[in-house]
C-alpha cells in the first residue's frame, strides 16, 4: 500500500466534517493480484455525486461533492471530506490537476452577486446547474480562500497552480467581444496570478485570436491552455489553437486537422503536454477529440481510445510519463484509462474484480503512481446514480507494470444516461461527434 495516502484516508480526519465511510477494495485473498488497491471517498455532504480531480505527492486528492441541496463544493479529501467552502454563492469546485504540494490548491467558486450581463460563463460547465453568479478563481491555503482578480471585467476561473505558488486559468476583461456566442459577453484571457498576492500577468493569445485560457502550469513556468474565439467560453472554437507559452509567447502545439476543442490539460516538468484534440470534420463545433501527448522532439502525436472505443480524452501525466485520462465509445459510455507506453489500459481491469465501483473518469495521477477520479456504485450489473469520487492506489511500487501481466477481459457495466451526461458536462455538450 502507498507509503502515505493509505494511513492518511483512514486515520486522519478534520472533526466536525461530515462524511461517508471511505472504503478501500483489494483482491481477495487467493485471487490474481490486481494493480491497483481502490478507494471509494464516498459522497461526503449528502449528495450523490462526487469527484477527485487532482491528486498531488502528498496524497491530497481534491475535487468537488454535490451537497444535499443540489449544490457542489470543492472537497479536499484528507481521511474525511473537508468542505472548502464558497466566495458566497452556492458554488465552488476544483476541476483540473493541483500538482502543488506545498498544501496550496486552486478552483473556482461562486460570489452572493448576480452577474450583471446573465452570462452562464465557464464555471457552470462544472457545476451541477447554471445560477448566473458571479464566478471567480480562488486560491486556497490552510483553510482560507481567498478570490483572484479579473481583468477588469466580472468572471474568472483559476485551473491549477505549481509550487511556486503561481496559479493560472483566465479572466474577463470588460471588453464586449464580437466573437462572443450569447449569453456570453466579454472578452476573457489566459491569466497568471502571483505568487505574490497582487500579482496578475495576462499572457497574450496566439497572433490573430481574440481570446484565451490557461489551463496548467509546471514548476519551470511552462504554462499551457488554449487560444481562439470568445464563442461560449467553454472549449469549442475558443481551443482553436492548443498553446504553450514559454517566456510570456504563445507556441502553437499543432492539431490532428480539427478547427475546434483543441486543448492542452496538464503538462509536467519533462514539458511533456497532455490533452485532447479534435479530429477533421468538426467545422459545426461538435466535439470529436482523441487524446495527445506533445514533446518539443516529437511534436503532437495520438493517444488513442481503447481497442474499439472511439474518443478519448488525456486529462493527466507524472513526472515518469504515465498519462490517466477517459475513453468513450459510439454510444458515450465512458471508462478510465491508464496510458502505459502509449496503450490505453482499462483501469477497470486493473482493479478487484470484486469492486463494487466501475471507473468512469480517471483525472490524474501523481509521481507515486497514485490516481485520482470518479466511478460509479453497480447493483445487478448496472450503474446506480451514486457516483463517488475514487483514488487508486498501487498495489506494488510505483505503478509501473507489464499491461500483458496484469490486465484482464474488460468489464462489462450497463451505465446510465446521468453517467453518460457526468462525463461530458466539462465540456459543455450534451454528446460527442458519432455517439448516441
Amino acid at each position: 500500500m502507498s507509503r502515505h495516502i493509505l494511513a492518511g484516508l483512514i486515520a486522519f480526519g478534520f472533526s466536525g466534517v461530515a462524511t461517508a465511510p471511505i472504503q478501500v477494495f483489494a483482491a481477495e485473498q487467493g485471487a490474481q493480484q490486481s494493480a491497483y488497491y481502490l478507494v471509494n471517498l464516498g459522497t461526503p455532504f449528502g449528495g450523490t455525486s462526487s469527484a477527485a480531480a487532482s491528486i498531488n505527492d502528498r496524497g491530497w486528492a481534491a475535487g468537488g461533492a454535490v451537497t444535499s441541496d443540489s449544490n457542489e463544493h470543492a472537497t479536499l479529501w484528507l481521511g474525511k471530506a473537508l468542505d472548502l467552502g464558497t466566495l458566497g454563492g452556492p458554488n465552488s469546485n476544483i476541476a483540473w490537476p493541483n500538482p502543488n504540494a506545498q498544501g496550496e490548491l486552486a478552483g473556482i467558486a461562486e460570489t452572493a452577486k448576480a452577474d450583471p450581463l446573465n452570462e452562464n460563463w465557464s464555471c457552470s460547465a462544472f457545476f451541477p446547474a447554471i445560477t448566473h453568479n458571479v464566478c471567480l478563481g480562488f486560491k486556497w491555503q490552510w483553510g482560507v480562500m481567498s478570490a483572484l482578480p479579473t481583468l477588469g471585467g466580472t468572471n474568472g476561473y483559476a485551473a491549477s497552480l505549481n509550487n511556486w505558488g503561481e496559479v493560472v486559468g483566465w479572466a474577463e476583461t470588460p471588453k464586449h467581444d464580437p466573437t462572443c456566442v450569447a449569453p456570453q459577453v466579454l472578452q476573457f484571457e489566459a491569466v497568471i496570478w502571483g505568487p505574490a498576492p497582487s500579482e496578475v500577468h495576462q499572457l497574450a493569445p496566439y497572433p490573430g485570436d481574440p481570446d484565451s485560457a490557461a489551463t496548467a502550469i509546471n514548476d519551470l513556468h511552462q504554462v499551457v491552455g488554449i487560444s481562439g474565439t470568445c464563442d461560449n467560453a467553454v472549449g469549442e472554437f475558443s481551443a482553436k489553437h492548443a498553446l504553450l507559452w514559454e517566456n510570456g509567447q504563445p507556441i502553437n502545439l499543432g492539431s490532428f486537422g480539427g478547427v475546434a476543442w483543441n486543448t492542452p490539460t496538464a503538462l509536467n516538468n519533462q514539458g511533456q503536454v497532455v490533452g485532447f484534440a479534435d479530429l477533421p470534420g468538426d467545422e459545426s463545433g461538435a466535439a470529436n477529440p482523441v487524446g495527445f501527448i506533445w514533446t518539443r522532439e516529437h511534436g503532437i502525436q495520438k493517444l488513442l481510445p481503447y481497442p474499439g472505443d472511439v474518443n478519448s480524452f488525456a486529462w493527466g501525466i507524472n513526472e515518469r510519463g504515465q498519462i490517466v485520462g477517459q475513453s468513450i465509445d459510439a454510444n458515450g459510455n465512458p471508462r478510465a484509462v491508464l496510458w502505459q507506453n502509449g496503450v490505453a489500459l482499462d483501469l477497470n481491469a486493473l482493479v478487484p474484480a470484486d469492486s463494487p465501483v466501475y471507473l468512469t473518469l480517471a483525472n490524474d495521477i501523481n509521481d507515486l503512481g497514485e490516481i485520482s477520479g470518479q466511478g460509479c456504485v453497480v447493483d445487478n450489473g448496472a450503474c446506480t446514480s451514486v457516483a463517488p469520487a475514487v483514488v487508486l492506489i498501487p498495489t506494488q511500487g510505483n505503478g509501473e507494470f507489464a499491461p500483458t501481466a496484469v490486465e484482464s477481459t474488460p468489464r462489462t457495466v450497463v451505465l446510465s444516461d446521468n453517467v453518460r451526461r457526468q462525463a461530458l458536462e466539462r465540456l459543455g455538450v450534451d454528446h460527442l461527434r458519432g455517439s448516441r
